[in-house]
């Protein structure tokens, strides 16, 4: 086991050198002025041209700029926006909202989800599976502002059952509607994917050697059926957490939640480049490290996977 998690964890790194770097370079590489609308309407000085050319290494070759940044990043530092505030203390302050609005989503994606695909999955056809069928189809097709405005509009402005917006502080008590409304989508596809992969394990061969051999029903569920059938859904969900941090943006807009998303997209209109590269490196980060994590569970739920 300690050899394969050390094999896993090199593999990280250049998968993150990679990644950052391509971040880095789209970020820094685009046309036009970095510093255009940085000073009002008039031209930036020469003199804070300079100044900031310096600080960013912009006269650098991107890939120098690249290591220079990558060196401070390694320190924890994530460098200053250009009106002199640290990156890393807007990310301390938005993080923890879109990661508590992320773990609400995927509570409800594994709770929900898992619940109507085991319940489908072991009954087999019949009106619950047509009607998880159709409502997570319904999920699918509608996008997730459209799912946040309804939810917005009729729990929160006509029947005042929620606040139409969530309050600076954002306590877990608000995040309950966006958090769901966030997780709708992976909801429907954990459902759906834990269904198929219950009606596939149910009908293989070991499970039909275990009943044979006259095994109890809870046990054939539990431990053959389960266990197997929840690999590829464990799967889902530990990169569905990276992938909900990322996509909360429209989340948040709807629902106007400073989070990461509401930074991120600040960021991108002003053109601060330095803020966008520490927001998305610190998203790959979480990719990785919920990668790992489910590579680790994978291990641990088939350990033939770690002989490979």
């Amino acid at each position: 086991m300690g050899r394969y998690v050390l094999r896993r964890l090199l593999q990280l790194v250049p998968v993150f050198i990679g990644t950052t770097f391509i971040i880095y370079y789209l970020v820094w590489s685009l046309p036009g002025d970095p510093f255009a609308g940085k000073c009002g309407e008039r031209p930036c000085p020469p003199a804070y041209i300079a100044e900031m050319t310096e600080k960013y290494n912009l006269d650098d070759p991107v890939i120098v700029q690249y290591f220079k940044y990558l060196g401070k990043l390694l320190t924890g530092d994530f460098g200053e926006t250009y009106a002199g505030v640290e990156i890393s203390e807007l990310i301390l302050n938005a993080y923890p909202i879109t990661l508590r609005l992320a773990l609400v989503a995927l509570v409800f994606a594994a709770v929900i989800g898992i619940g109507a695909g085991i319940l489908t999955g072991l009954r087999g056809k019949g009106i619950v599976d047509n009607m998880v069928l159709v409502s997570t189809l319904f999920l699918i097709s509608l996008p997730v502002f459209v799912t946040g405005f309804l939810a917005q509009v009729y729990l929160g402005t006509e029947w005042g059952l929620i606040r139409p917006t969530v309050s600076s502080s954002a306590p877990l008590s608000e995040l309950i509607v966006p958090g769901l409304v966030l997780g709708s989508l992976s909801m429907a596809y954990v459902a759906r994917l834990t269904r198929t992969s219950i009606i596939e394990n149910k009908n293989a061969d070991y499970v039909r050697t275990a009943v044979a051999k006259g095994l109890p029903g809870n046990r054939v569920v539990g431990v053959h059926i389960l266990r197997n059938s929840l690999i590829p859904v464990i799967t889902f969900l530990g990169v569905e957490l990276g992938v909900l941090m990322g996509g909360a943006i429209v989340t948040e807009g709807v629902f106007n939640i400073r989070g990461i998303g509401g930074l991120v997209f600040n960021a991108i209109v002003r053109q601060e480049g330095m803020t966008v590269t520490g927001i998305v490196t610190l998203l790959v980060i979480v990719y990785l490290i919920m990668n790992l994590l489910v590579d680790l569970l994978y291990a641990v739920l088939d350990p033939r996977i770690r002989y490979d």
